[in-house]
């Protein structure tokens, strides 16, 4: 089972949590990505995220199968936020639910670093002196 958002209301981690969770899982996984008040030595004020939505779907559905696949988790949800998000709000959830515990980390590592590598969502970061568009990969 597959679950994936993008919204501009804030992300529910319970919704993700229940979404993943059923008697056959044996372990879940959640990665929470939170909005740091710092980067590169200087101060964050807020970002803005914005997204092609069609292909972020397309590619987060990509991602969410090929995790299935490849470490056959049980269910997968990932949800992110567009629009102006400010220190301590959650941009991406990921929630893996799987038999074992291995299999959920697994998903859920590849899950975010596939995401950054290939879902066409960008971030802006503003600081005091301005603001920066921000390259999706680390």
């Amino acid at each position: 089972m597959i679950d994936i958002a993008l919204k501009q209301t804030p992300l529910d981690l319970q919704t993700c949590i229940d979404y993943v969770s059923s008697p056959e899982i044996g372990g879940i996984n959640i990665f929470v990505g939170t909005v740091r008040n710092h980067t590169r030595g200087k101060r964050v004020l807020h970002l803005d995220f914005e997204a092609y939505e069609p292909m972020a779907l397309s590619e987060l559905r990509k991602i969410a199968e090929t995790a299935r696949f490849r470490f056959q988790i049980d269910r997968i949800c990932i949800h992110h936020r567009t629009g102006r998000l400010e220190i301590g709000e959650v941009p991406v959830v990921i929630a893996v639910g799987a038999a074992h515990r291995q299999a959920a980390f697994e998903a859920c590592q590849y899950a975010i670093d596939a995401l950054k590598e290939t879902v066409p969502i960008w971030k802006k970061e503003y600081f005091e002196d301005g603001e920066v568009w921000v390259a999706a990969h680390p």
